[in-house]
């Protein structure tokens, strides 16, 4: 008895040691669970981070009406509110991803240990078990890995996500989020990919088939997969049945219809490509927007581009017969503005978004600078009118001297004839009296800022150059009235909620030059394009402009870079030409009569499509200028005797002139000891009456033709005898 007593406790003593333990081992357990069960209820708040909600969109660029010119994006989405969807959209994919959606809490535990027992028969994962809210959480806040860990975050931020937002804001952000392949994030972007439509005019049948495409975006792809795709189309209908989503009579008239999906909907413009470059450019500059941004931020950005305009100079600019390079590689450049209003640029002539665009790049603008940094600024001053006498002659400036292209000087011009003939000796001649400082400041009003170029600034030899934009705007100050504005692109950009957003650079008018300096620089400009440097070419209403060629630095007689700036009453542009580098081996083999043609036949394309304005408009309060007089070369004067009236006798001189000019005076020069004897003028009169005449002695006369408006007098005619 004493033995079974002995086993009896030494067993009992063991058997509630395990019973100790195990109920240890449970309760540990227990706290354990309880532990792990606090992680996965609170511990979401540890994975879901606020940014996280943030989805990215795809900026827009678009035109006033509202055709986009091109999307920016890391992820092409456009973010809605899913209220406004039909329910069968909704439907679709509740019924094929998650038919217990509105049931369970975030995880779907029958699913789950149906997923673990096939993962551990099949030795690992294959698998998942995943809820609409699991998709979110994984598609938001962690990586795609098939690991366990990863699972516990996804169940974590699951519930996390059921305990702070409704089921209907779940499916918000899902419907949002999810790819559907052919880049488009998002049941709006995947509406009008495959569709052309919005979300909220998708059929049934359509919204199953975008539910299908989310298991795999690749194979279901119904562009590359018609059959698949509508085999996994029909299959979601299915499922909407079963659900009690849709009747069977419902179901068998969805799975009827064909896809009809949109193919190779979205194409690359290349004609707007180096505009989209600038625009990108200004919204970095003016409203602090980065590319990356942009990318991601969802803005609408409204353009003030005309497509018409700008297509038309896109195509002028593939025609090598405008680009004289001496061989391939030559360049060009376009800018078009009305008012402020920047509506057409070509960056160069095969541009593509990210190569260098060329209406940005600083180059040296020959005599297209004059206007600007010479004749503009002295005609603010009050010595100078379009009509003073300028110097032309060859001379020295400490060490600098400038030639007339053709070599030919006439010790002295008019501002106005030296403008349109585009004579440089004058031109940096006026810019000595004028002074550099003096120039400077009217160009740095007009954000042109030359740094510490001399002289050669009168005939645009500058170290760093001017870009076509800049050359722009300086003219469009003259077609302005004399009011400065920078041009923009850019007219409005809002973000995602539809708020504007603030320009940090404010467009401001700045008075540089005076609206009488303004008009007589426009006539000056428009002469000089009926008979001065600008004629080359045909169009046929207003144009005023400048031509500006620069030297080859290592070829001589040949043209690095070759300009045409000008306006009409409502337009202002800038044609550039030449080799982004000029070597030995890269010239123009002709000057700027390439770029005047250019943009004269651009302008005559543009008035075909809409008339433009036929003449300049003289402002209120604003003197007329006179063209300028070219005094005319005599001919022949004869001389002959009048009989009659008061004085029986008379004398009579008449001549032939090479060009009739009724504005043109004549003085009546008498030869005689010393100087000669001016004994009269007429206007316009080819032939004039000599009251002081004798019958018995012999005289001699010649006739100078005289410019009222420069006051100087031409080249005598030959001397002509009176004698009886």
């Amino acid at each position: 008895m004493r033995n079974i007593k002995e086993f009896y406790d030494k067993h009992h003593t063991r058997i509630n040691r395990y019973v100790k333990w195990l109920c240890i081992g449970f309760g540990i357990f227990a706290l354990l669970c309880v532990i792990g069960y606090g992680i996965i209820l609170y511990g979401g708040g540890l994975v879901v981070k606020d940014e996280d909600f943030i989805l990215d969109q795809k900026t827009t660029i678009e035109d006033k009406d509202g055709a986009v010119l091109k999307t920016l994006y890391e992820e092409n989405r456009k973010v809605i509110d899913t209220k406004s969807l039909p329910k069968h959209v909704k439907n679709a994919f509740i019924a094929i991803e998650d038919r217990r959606f509105y049931h369970h809490g975030g995880v779907d535990f029958k699913s789950i240990m149906r997923a673990i027992t096939r993962d551990i028969m099949a030795g690992g994962k294959v698998e998942g078990a995943s809820t609409i809210t699991q998709q979110v959480s994984k598609n938001l806040f962690l990586s795609h890995d098939k690991t366990f860990m990863r699972k516990t975050k996804e169940a974590m931020a699951s519930i996390y996500l059921e305990r702070h937002f409704t089921k209907d804001e779940i499916l918000d952000l899902y419907l949002n989020a999810v790819y559907f392949g052919e880049g488009a994030y998002g049941i709006e972007t995947a509406a009008d990919t495959y569709f052309s439509k919005t979300a909220e005019e998708l059929s049934i049948e359509e919204a199953a088939m975008l539910a299908g495409l989310v298991k795999s975006p690749t194979a279901y792809n119904p562009i590359e997969h018609p059959e698949k795709a509508k085999t996994r189309r029909n299959v979601v209908l299915k499922s909407m049945q079963s659900t009690g989503f849709l009747s069977a009579k419902e179901r068998v008239k969805a799975a009827r219809t064909s896809l009809d999906v949109t193919e190779g909907k979205e194409t690359h413009e290349k004609w707007a490509d180096g505009y989209v470059d600038y625009v990108l450019k200004e919204a970095k500059r003016d409203y602090n927007l980065s590319m990356d941004e942009l990318k991601r931020g969802g803005y609408r950005i409204v353009v003030n581009v005309n497509k018409e305009a700008q297509k038309i100079a896109y195509d002028a600019y593939q025609d090598d017969t405008y680009f004289p390079g001496n061989t391939d590689g030559v360049e060009g450049s376009f800018v078009l503005t009305n008012k402020n209003r920047l509506i057409a640029l070509v960056g160069g002539r095969d541009y593509t978004l990210g190569n260098l665009n060329r209406t940005t790049v600083r180059r040296q603008p020959g005599s297209t600078m004059k206007p600007l940094a010479v004749y503009g600024p002295a005609l603010m001053q009050k010595k100078y009118t379009p009509y003073s006498l300028l110097e032309d002659k060859k001379r020295n400036y400490n060490g600098y001297q400038a030639k007339n292209y053709d070599n030919q000087y006439d010790t002295s011009v008019s501002l106005y004839e030296a403008l349109i003939q585009s004579k440089n000796a004058p031109a940096v001649w006026l810019l000595n009296e004028i002074g550099l400082t003096t120039s400077k400041d009217y160009l740095e009003k007009m954000n042109i800022d030359v740094g510490e170029d001399g002289l050669a600034l009168a005939l645009g030899g500058l170290t760093d150059g001017v870009t076509p934009i800049q050359m722009v705007d300086g003219f469009n100050t003259f077609r302005n009235g004399g009011e400065f504005t920078s041009s923009r692109a850019i007219d409005a950009i809002y973000d995602e909620e539809g708020t504007s957003v603030k320009n940090k650079n404010a467009l401001s008018k700045k008075r540089v030059f005076s609206k009488q300096v303004a008009w007589d620089m426009t006539e000056m400009l428009r002469y000089t394009v009926t008979d001065g440097t600008a004629q080359k070419g045909t169009y046929k209403k207003a144009l005023a402009g400048k031509t500006g060629t620069t030297q080859h630095p290592l070829v001589s007689g040949k043209t690095k870079d070759a300009w045409f700036v000008g306006y009409t009453p409502n337009l202002t542009l800038s044609v550039w030409m030449g080799y982004d580098n000029s070597d030995k081996q890269h010239y123009l083999e002709g000057g700027s009569e390439f770029p005047t043609q250019l943009a004269k036949d651009i302008l005559t394309q543009l008035d075909r499509k809409k008339p433009l304005k036929d003449s300049f408009k003289q402002p209120k309060g604003v003197k007329d200028l006179p063209k300028p007089i070219q005094l005319p070369t005599i001919d022949t004067v004869k001389a002959d005797y009048q009989l009659g009236g008061l004085k029986l006798v008379k004398g009579k001189l008449q001549w032939t002139v090479s060009k009739k000019d009724n504005r043109v005076h004549y003085r009546i020069y008498k030869v005689q000891d010393g100087d000669d004897k001016k004994i009269g003028e007429t206007t316009g009169e080819t032939e004039f009456m000599i009251d002081d005449v004798s019958l018995f002695k012999t005289n001699e006369y010649y006739v100078v033709p005289y410019d009222p408006l420069t006051k100087t007098e031409g080249k005598n005619s030959k001397k002509i005898k009176m004698s009886f």
